[in-house]
């Protein structure tokens, strides 16, 4: 191997002293240390020698693969710097820069309408006193399903409609159960509830992911904004009352409000709310809904370790999406993950 290694070296110094392009670079580079080149095909046949004689032979073949290598990054940064000849009279037209000409307008950007809707809306709960709180997008099972009273069996845990992404593990918290992307942000309220530093009265925004069709309405991700509230007497007055003013911050001081009943594994009573501006005189309101709510169920309290006996809370929850498509009367959920810079224009005044 001796003879071949200095038939090698010496090829290779012969061959790049006559280099004189990039072109010639790239060649020699996949001659000699391409996946089928020359220096590779040597490291192959160390496994032919004797054991005691590899090391000594992978070192001298370590030590020929640097020596080649950096000769060609020398030979690379002395034709780079040949082609970059300054500017001489010759040179066309084109390529002169005129110091008298007016500058380029810079186009300035802004954020994304979901981040300034979010901006908004911590503005508006910071001012009656929410904190702002963050949970991971990978959650457990137990975290996103158990504790919030949604049993096996619930449609919300197939797999058709849920990512699941591991076996069932055991996370820092004790929390146990299968990871999976998190279909709501309702696992936060569980992991603020898990620390009992009542009282508690936080948000919490985030992506979310459910395997829905993606279409004018609904997408795989999309965010989300939880809100939790967690006291002594708390009552569906606080929640009525909480809503109707953020609502009004929000989209305007005529917001009419509905609050219809439904049904939330996590909340008993449940309700959606619908708002609408106040119509003509003799025209029915063209209602909207904004967001689902509830006062948080007994079970979910238990789950966490709080006695619901002494404490009780509300809970609510809407897709940030939805609101600007609302807001904004834009048609499809799908503009807000394009980055067509047109739509952005129109939604972010700053561009």
């Amino acid at each position: 191997m001796h003879e071949e290694l200095d038939i090698i070296e010496k090829t290779f110094s012969e061959e790049i002293k006559t280099l004189s392009t990039k072109e010639g670079i790239e060649s020699i580079r996949i001659k000699y240390f391409g996946r089928k080149g020359l220096v590779p095909s040597l490291f192959e046949k160390i496994g032919q020698l004797p054991k005691e004689r590899r090391p000594e032979w992978g070192q001298k073949l370590n030590e020929l693969k640097s020596k080649l290598w950096n000769s060609l990054q020398e030979k690379e940064k002395e034709i780079l710097s040949k082609s970059s000849t300054p500017f001489s009279p010759s040179h066309s037209l084109f390529s002169f820069f005129d110091p008298t000409l007016p500058g380029r307008p810079m186009q300035s950007g802004t954020l994304h309408p979901i981040s300034i809707a979010l901006k908004k809306i911590f503005e508006i709960f910071k001012r009656i006193g929410f904190t702002l709180e963050e949970g991971p997008e990978i959650e457990s099972e137990y975290n996103n399903f158990d504790a919030l009273n949604i049993p096996l069996g619930h449609p919300a845990r197939n797999e058709q409609d849920t990512f699941y992404i591991k076996q069932k593990v055991v996370l820092k918290d004790n929390s146990t159960g299968k990871l999976l992307l998190r279909p709501q942000t309702s696992p936060v309220q569980i992991r603020i509830m898990k620390k009992k530093q009542l009282p508690i009265r936080m948000i919490a925004p985030g992506r979310c992911y459910r395997r829905d069709e993606i279409d004018a309405t609904h997408s795989i991700v999309f965010y989300q904004l939880e809100g939790l509230v967690v006291d002594k007497g708390i009552s569906l007055a606080d929640l009525k009352g909480t809503l109707e003013y953020f609502f009004r911050e929000l989209l305007g001081s005529h917001l009419q409000f509905r609050f219809r009943p439904h049904y939330f594994p996590f909340t008993e009573p449940s309700f959606e709310v619908d708002g609408a501006v106040r119509p003509p005189e003799g025209k029915d309101p063209k209602w909207l809904e904004l967001c689902g709510c509830g006062m948080v169920h007994p079970k979910v309290f238990l789950n966490v370790g709080i006695d619901p006996e002494v404490y009780s809370g509300f809970a609510f929850g809407f897709g940030i999406e939805r609101y600007l498509m609302v807001a904004h009367k834009v048609p499809d959920l799908r503009l807000f993950s394009e980055n067509d810079i047109r739509f952005l224009k129109n939604l972010s005044p700053s561009f």
